[in-house]
């Protein structure tokens, strides 16, 4: 599993020009799900991304996570994370898991991210066409890979 991790002041997700999902600050995930990704994969990620202390401290040092700043999680399935552009110049897709494999992997990484945070987890609807508006903070964008544990 693939996450992009961005810490935001706010995020709205909207489908069909009405909102869906919204949160102040804390962190944007969207999540890639591979083919051959287990449950292992997803509570590894859950951990690391809901532990990551990347929030400022009193002294301005990214030195708190996401709970200690009291924010909120907003998880969006993205499977064009595992898009290969090897060969010219469309993106395959071939990596990324089926949707019978992802949804399911998906919905058990929210549930999984959920139990290390104290706030409920916003998410996008799995498979839809969504429009996501963010502040990102800092900006800070951080990339995480089940695989490669980095």
């Amino acid at each position: 599993m693939k996450a992009v991790i961005q810490r935001v002041n706010k995020s709205v997700l909207k489908m069909n020009n009405n909102t869906f999902s919204e949160i102040g600050k804390g962190l944007l995930v969207l999540v890639g799900i591979e083919e051959n990704d287990c449950k292992e994969d997803a509570d590894w990620l859950a951990s690391k991304v809901a532990q990551m202390r990347i929030f400022s401290d009193e002294e301005g040092k990214m030195n708190l996570d996401v709970n200690q700043i009291n924010g909120e999680i907003l998880v969006v399935s993205q499977f064009t994370l595992y898009a290969s552009t090897k060969k010219g110049n469309r993106p395959s897709f071939i990596k990324s898991a089926k949707p019978e494999i992802a949804m399911p992997l998906y919905e058990y990484f929210v549930a999984s991210i959920g139990k290390f945070v104290n706030k409920p987890i916003q998410t996008g609807s799995f498979g839809a066409d969504m429009q996501i508006e963010l502040i990102n903070d800092g900006p800070v964008t951080i990339i995480i890979d089940s695989k490669n544990k980095e």
